[in-house]
């Protein structure tokens, strides 16, 4: 009983985890931008570790605020460099950003004290040490996020998944860009700080690509995301505790072996002649429908 009260809040954060990762997950996948994911993180870790050097507490309100602030600048230059005319793909933009943010991270560590356990809680995040407190601070961010994209989730699914038509419609997708890789940003650097950079990739990009082997819809490839994160979040947690190991590449692991065993499930059942086209993902609403201003 004393283990499962241990684990009951790690638990619990990776189902809010889960949650809103699995659904920004949808977006992501659409967009073709796979990696933004890390560099957005990556960015916030850069921020988290210019706090460390310039003597903030790494778990304190002005450390997140800097780590906050270097996501929206990476929110920006990820908004401003999607252009359909453009020459250079957006996805080069967001490896760059990652590979500066990244070598700036590792210079910053050098100057910093205990810099090998910063970097692996940068990398693999310590997801057992969170408390109820920083649970229920990370639920009521997310809530107000989660509820900001329902509000206006026909502008977001648009010009994720039809941003001509979002144009022709009259919206400034590079805006609308902005608060999506914005708000998205507020998500990050919170997970970040609770799980670190690999296990926040793995809830945004597993479950959605697990989902596409078997829906289209984007209500059903959310239902299949949020149950696959649960199950391998709960056996990540186990097979930690059970083997002794870090918990976040346990689950990082665990969702590859998942994601492993869906696919040669979709080969085996579903692989065929009435094989699921993998396509992008369709609202339940008529895609064609206008977007009014406001909704």
């Amino acid at each position: 009983m004393e283990i499962l009260h241990f684990l009951f809040w790690p638990f619990v954060a990776s189902l809010i985890l889960t949650g809103i990762h699995a659904y920004l997950g949808v977006h992501v996948v659409e967009r073709g931008v796979i990696f933004v994911d890390l560099a957005l993180a990556q960015i916030a870790a850069l921020g988290a570790t210019i706090a460390i050097l310039v003597g903030m507490d790494p778990h304190g309100n002005g450390a997140y605020w800097l780590s906050l602030s270097f996501t929206f600048v990476g929110a920006a230059i990820f908004a401003f460099a999607r252009t359909r005319r453009g020459h250079i793909p957006q996805e080069a933009f967001i490896g760059i950003a990652y590979a500066v943010a990244s070598a700036a991270a590792i210079l910053a560590m050098s100057k910093a004290t205990g810099e090998t356990e910063h970097l692996k809680d940068m990398l693999v995040g310590n997801i057992l040490a969170v408390s109820s407190h920083e649970v229920a601070k990370t639920a009521v961010l997310y809530g107000v996020i989660g509820l900001f994209h329902y509000i206006f989730r026909r502008r977001f699914l648009l010009i994720s998944t039809n941003p001509e038509m979002a144009e022709a419609q009259g919206m400034s997708v590079r805006f609308w860009d902005f608060l999506f890789y914005a708000s998205f940003g507020f998500v990050v650097t919170s997970s970040v700080a609770i799980a670190g950079v690999l296990l926040v990739f793995c809830y945004l990009i597993v479950p959605s690509v697990g989902a596409m082997l078997f829906a289209d819809k984007v209500g059903k490839r959310l239902a299949i995301g949020w149950t696959m994160g649960t199950i391998v979040s709960a056996l990540g947690i186990y097979f930690s505790v059970m083997l002794d190991t870090p918990t976040g590449a346990t689950i990082v692991c665990t969702f590859g072996a998942v994601l492993v065993t869906m696919f040669i499930v979709h080969l085996l059942f579903f692989h065929g002649r009435e094989a699921h086209v993998l396509v992008g993902a369709q609202s339940v609403e008529n895609p064609k429908e206008r977007v009014l201003p406001g909704r």
